[in-house]
């Protein structure tokens, strides 16, 4: 593999309590290129030979910040259409095509101040790409329809309801941006819009928007990736020259919030089971010289178990289990938050008080020039994680050739990081936070406004209403009738593939210990990191059904400290050799995930070490861990999602399988658990007979098994015994379920049944079959009926999961609330077709894009830990992905038609619905299959 070569000057190996001049710089070279077009296109290219594969983004300098007040979230509903058509792609547009090339999935994203469309494609696609971005510029606004405006108008309301409206807390960012600028400031109004400014949007507004923003120049095109800069080039002037250049735009004028007097609001969340405040301070935008301290700021106060924040209010007050700080800047303005989710019950009014005692502390300590270093070496090991794979730098470079007009701004970026001093730290905070007004939120649980700050005024949020039949009727199917933009020449003829990259899997080596530790790793040197994983099996099937979550606790403690560091001795530990290190609890597994600067894996494995065999077992962190942890569960309560997940689980796997509990354990059995049952369950069940040493990185596999040694004298194996739990067969009849949340604007779909394990001979081929069913993203015909025909949900998947036991095949969604039935009806009528009607068309488009996104299989390391993970779970060898290509080379309609059936069959599934009950229960009955099992006691409808 060959090393990544980046453009900056970096301090490197902050550790200890060196200052960054004392330490030696480190030169990287860089092998980025930037040309202009005529027409304005800045074009950016990046050679990195090391994955057959080419990351390509489209980012153009547009955001919710460039429209008017009455017109808003336009640039997010631009996002959703340039994927839908363009003249030259058709129907379906680049993600018809991502599904035949092996793309990564088309995708975008937009903020306040730009929009990017990106995708990562196995190089032999590269000409195609540029031919498909050129079409989103020049040759795209005459397919959009008013039949076509209407259903993505929908889509984009559902995303809303989704990520917003039928979220704890979702609201709360409307609230505070809507207080903290003015009216007529651009961060006024959410990314997203309002429900009413995209319902009145004219097809006249979407076309005038268009022309003005989506033009080359003010564009960037990345090319990041395994290319030939010279024949890029031509490519990129082929299909981009001939597009004309818009009209001159002018630079927004930089200017900051104004809060011109402290201002308290609350608002009673339906979905909310505790009390949250939330206070934002104006700041500064990104890159002013001030927001590299109010960064580290921020972290400094919450991070931690040292962070002021966190020694009093979760330490001294025990009024919380987590607080959180961040500066968020944008291109124009910055704002500082600070969110703390107090315990039930908890007056925000305590909240504040603690607030200022813990600001009170800062002031008085300030930040000593060791934690300074100790956060610089976490943001060293940040920023190589960031160029990992091709598409995290082709964003980097867009985003800095966006913003300054200058791609190798990231040399400034990041001195300018390294540059702060515990002077400039305490000047910020005295600058944009001590004395100075700000806006807070109270977002408490309904019928609890006592709990909000005292003198808080209530917040002005509409509340969508649920109304069977609301929306307006259309028909996206109905084809655009225009003239085609004129070309010089047939832009209709897609390009052909280049030379296919072959399928180049690492070299993968296998070793272990005589106390039964497996070892599995890569070796990998495109950036200076190694990752790993030890993984110890059992986790929550080990459990007991009166101490659910005890895995989870277990697993949450051993991050608590070890005999001979206290809790913040041993954070400073690791932050200061810029490492993480997680603790988590699965159904199978307790996993401890280490990232770390490869010239520091030896000290960080000894940190890992010390905490999974010197465990420090303390008492008030164990107290604290319970009441987080109930916390979390009695905010699941209300969310649809985690209700819908647990509940799934449940009908799936029967009350009586540890498959179907929730691994945060019950309110009732975390408060029954005791520290004496967490160290029988560590004594017990944490054993190398059990356990996998997974490691990916720049380091070889001597150095790794040298490094492990040590563990055959100190870790003593011992017998563990795992349960078996059987996974029921699947229905032999359909039942709706429904379980009621009152007021949801969204309903939450589970449908499937018990289906294979991982190891089942069908599991694989199963996979492929759903391909085209649900699996496939925008190819699928779950995604092109409910999201691309009717404008039902913001996405819907479906798939098989399964281990070395049986799981579910299951489809899953949100759907608008008014749509519940009419959307099972849907899924049901999708997989009644679904066996005969599976195409030869769907069959190719199914082969190509398995065999062809086999290019991208092992670019992350995150991908080539999960290569080793299945290695070593399954017993499958390094070259399975080439067991799989045969699979798909073979598949035949008969076969998906068998496997269809078998699998996917409507009448021996379970439905489950998580809506509103006073509106959807009834209406379900209508699907054919019974009446609904109301699983919960009817909710009393909470008045809007």
């Amino acid at each position: 593999m060959k090393k990544i070569l980046i453009a900056l000057l970096v301090t490197v190996g902050l550790v200890g309590c060196k200052t960054p001049s004392e330490e030696k710089t480190k030169e990287l070279s860089v092998n980025y290129k930037k040309i202009e077009l005529d027409n304005g296109l800045d074009v950016v290219f990046h050679v990195d030979k090391s994955d057959p594969v080419v990351a390509v983004e489209l980012m153009v300098h547009v955001g919710s910040a460039r429209e008017i007040e009455g017109r808003t979230g336009f640039a997010h509903l631009f996002e959703h259409l340039l994927f839908l058509e363009s003249e030259n792609l058709g129907k379906g547009g680049l993600d018809k095509m991502s599904a035949r090339i092996g793309g990564s999935g088309a995708n975008g994203s937009t903020s306040r101040d730009r929009t990017n469309y990106l995708q990562t494609v196995p190089k032999d696609a590269l000409e195609k790409m540029i031919w498909a971005e050129a079409d989103k510029l020049g040759y795209f606004i005459n397919t959009v329809t008013d039949p076509v405006l209407a259903k993505e108008k929908q889509v984009v309301k559902n995303e809303k309801r989704q990520s917003i409206d039928n979220r704890p807390y979702g609201h709360n960012q409307y609230v505070i941006d809507k207080n903290l600028y003015p009216k007529d400031h651009p961060y006024n109004w959410q990314v997203i819009g309002s429900l009413e400014d995209l319902q009145n949007a004219t097809l006249d507004d979407v076309k005038t928007f268009f022309r003005k923003w989506y033009v080359p120049n003010n564009s960037t095109l990345v090319l990041s990736g395994d290319i030939d800069i010279e024949q890029a080039t031509k490519w990129v002037k082929k299909y981009f020259d001939e597009i004309p250049r818009g009209e001159e735009i002018e630079a927004l004028e930089k200017r900051s919030g104004n809060v011109t007097e402290t201002k308290l609001l609350y608002y009673e969340d339906n979905f909310a089971r505790v009390p949250q405040l939330t206070m934002a301070w104006p700041s500064v935008a990104q890159y002013h010289e001030d927001s590299y301290a109010l960064e580290v700021l921020t972290q400094y106060l919450t991070n931690g178990k040292k962070a002021p924040f966190n020694q009093v209010l979760i330490d001294d007050l025990k009024l919380t289990s987590n607080t959180t700080m961040y500066n968020y800047t944008s291109e124009l303005a910055g704002q500082t938050q600070l969110i703390v989710r107090a315990f039930n019950g908890i007056k925000l009014d305590e909240i504040k008080d603690g607030i200022q005692k813990a600001f009170a502390k800062f002031e008085e300590e300030g930040i000593s020039e060791k934690d300074l270093n100790r956060i610089k070496a976490g943001q060293e090991t940040r920023f190589y994680g960031s160029l990992s794979s091709v598409l995290g730098k082709g964003t980097g470079l867009a985003s800095y050739n966006t913003y300054t007009g200058n791609p190798g701004f990231v040399t400034q970026d990041i001195n300018s990081t390294l540059a702060v001093t515990t002077e400039d730290v305490m000047n910020v905070y005295n600058k944009y936070i001590k004395g100075k007004n700000f806006i807070a939120t109270s977002f408490v649980p309904k019928n609890q406004a006592d709990l909000a700050l005292t003198g808080s005024e209530m917040a002005n949020i509409v509340e969508e209403k649920i109304v069977i039949g609301a929306e307006e009727n259309f028909d996206p199917k109905i084809a655009a009738t225009y003239d085609k933009t004129p070309s010089s020449f047939d832009r209709s003829i897609e390009p052909e593939y280049g030379e296919t990259p072959s399928l180049a899997v690492p070299d993968v080596y296998k070793a272990s210990l005589d106390n039964g530790l497996k070892i599995f790793g890569i070796e990998n040197d495109e950036v200076p990191l190694v990752r790993f994983n030890l993984s110890v099996k059992g986790g929550q099937l080990l459990e007991s059904m009166d101490k659910l979550g005890l895995a989870n606790l277990t697993a949450s403690l051993l991050e608590k400290g070890t005999e001979n560091k206290t809790v913040p001795e041993l954070e400073e530990a690791i932050q200061e050799l810029g490492a993480s290190i997680n603790v988590y609890s699965g159904t199978e597994n307790i996993t401890i995930s280490a990232t770390t600067l490869a010239k520091n894996y030896d000290k960080t494995l000894a940190l890992v070490k010390e905490m999974l065999l010197q465990p420090r077992f303390d008492a008030n962190e164990f107290d604290l861990l319970k009441k987080a942890t109930i916390a979390r569960l009695r905010q699941q309560e209300a969310s649809p999602n985690a209700v819908a997940r647990n509940t799934y689980n449940e009908l799936i796997y029967g009350k009586d399988n540890m498959r179907a509990k929730n691994n945060l354990g019950s309110t009732a059995s975390v408060a029954n658990i005791t520290l004496e049952d967490v160290k029988n369950f560590y004594n017990t069940n944490i054993s190398p007979s059990v356990a996998k040493m997974l490691v990916v990185g720049d380091i070889s596999e001597a150095e790794v098994t040298a490094s492990l040694e040590d563990l055959n004298d100190n870790w003593a194996a011992k017998e563990v015994n795992i349960p078996e739990y059987k996974t029921p067969e699947a229905p032999t009849k359909p039942t709706v379920y429904f379980y009621d949340i009152p007021n949801a604007k969204q309903s939450v779909l589970q449908f499937g049944a018990p289906a294979l394990a991982a190891t089942d001979k069908d599991f694989y081929p199963a996979t492929v079959m759903n391909y085209i069913l649900g699996g496939g993203g925008f190819a699928s015909r779950l995604t092109q009926e409910l999201r691309e025909g009717k404008g039902y949900t913001y996405g819907i998947r479906s798939g098989f999961s399964g281990t070395n036991a049986k799981g579910a095949f299951t489809i899953s969604s949100g759907v608008r609330s008014n749509v519940t039935l009419e959307s099972a009806q849907a899924v049901k009528q999708i997989l009644e077709d679904y066996p005969n009607t599976f195409s030869d068309k769907d069959l190719e488009t199914t082969k190509s894009f398995l065999i062809k996104s086999n290019a991208r299989a092992f670019e992350t390391s995150r991908a080539k830990l999960n290569m080793l993970s299945n290695m070593s779970a399954y017993g499958w060898e390094s070259d399975y992905v080439k067991d799989r290509e045969a699979i798909v080379n073979n598949m035949t309609k008969a076969q998906i038609k068998e496997l269809a059936n078998k699998y996917v069959n409507p009448n021996k599934m379970i439905w489950l619905v998580v809506g509103d009950a006073e509106t959807q229960l009834d209406r379900m009955k209508e699907l054919g299959y019974g009446e609904p099992v109301l699983l919960n006691k009817r909710q009393e409808k909470i008045k809007e």
